[in-house]
């Protein structure tokens, strides 16, 4: 078992999770209107599909930059 391989590997990770927080928190700057945290603890459904698929969509777009 290659240790670098792992390693590069949980940097990957790493890097990507954090990529996607910040992007999740440059679109909630984006849209001011829309108060995410607030609709979600109201049991807003909608809110959290679309906030699924959106984490889905900014995971492929980080999955392929980082290939």
């Amino acid at each position: 078992m290659e240790w670098t391989i792992i390693g590069i590997n949980i940097l990957y990770a790493v890097i990507g999770v954090v990529l996607m927080f910040i992007s999740y928190k440059i679109f909630d700057k984006l849209s001011p209107k829309i108060d995410f945290e607030e609709e979600l603890k109201k049991g807003n459904i909608a809110v959290a599909i679309f906030i699924a698929a959106l984490f889905i969509a900014i995971a492929l777009i980080i999955a392929g930059a980082l290939n």
